[in-house]
């Protein structure tokens, strides 16, 4: 029994991982008849749901992917479980987001997730990384130079609010796959080929 005990906070890594690779975008487009895949971006993130089904349900996206990542940590501090716990957590649902199990290992590109994760750990940091994004946004009218400027700054928010070596060092693997993630966009914006924001067109 006490081996139980001491084996189900592992637990929650798991099944934040399982909540993570939910693809809720893909979903809600589904429900329309449409593979956001194949229209796009071609992702199935809040950003591409926008631009395919229109804002509300690029809005309902973002927070149901949010959520993924809210839900588990909140739970995991909730618990009180140490903060390699908690720091597990946060990348399990991260994980699930951009390699899906329900995708063959395929997914986004885990900004919002990663948003949820953050904002049950340290809110203080979300709130300055919200600033960054708005003016990177303002600034150049890319979602994706907004989404990697705000999640660079994010270990040192967390290093300079948090001062804890599990969650710094979850916050910077976090960082390194969501930049990884957006190697595409990245490559895009070198050629000038990015697609800036809009959120006129209402589906294809």
């Amino acid at each position: 029994m006490k081996e139980i005990s001491n084996f189900y906070p592992y637990l929650l890594p798991v099944l934040s991982y399982v909540l993570g690779s939910i693809p809720f975008g893909l979903c809600f487009a589904k429900m329309k008849s449409v593979d956001p895949r194949k229209h796009g971006s071609g992702n199935i993130g809040a950003t591409n749901i926008a631009r395919v089904l229109g804002k509300g349900w690029g809005i309902t996206t973002l927070l149901f992917d949010a959520l993924k990542g809210f839900v588990p940590v909140f739970l995991a501090m909730k618990l009180n479980e140490p903060s390699f716990i908690v720091a597990l957590t946060g990348l399990g649902a991260v994980a699930g987001h951009c390699y899906s199990m329900f995708l063959g290992l395929k997914g986004g590109k885990g900004v919002a997730t990663a948003l949820g994760v953050f904002l049950a750990i340290c809110p203080k940091a979300v709130a300055v990384a919200a600033i960054i994004f708005a003016a990177a946004l303002f600034y150049t009218k890319y979602v994706s130079v907004g989404s990697l400027a705000s999640v660079a700054s994010v270990p040192l928010l967390i290093f300079f609010f948090k001062s804890d070596s599990f969650i710094e060092a979850m916050a910077w693997t976090v960082c390194f796959i969501i930049w990884i993630r957006h190697k595409d966009n990245i490559a895009r914006l070198i050629k000038g080929e990015e697609k800036s924001i809009s959120f006129g067109s209402q589906g294809p």
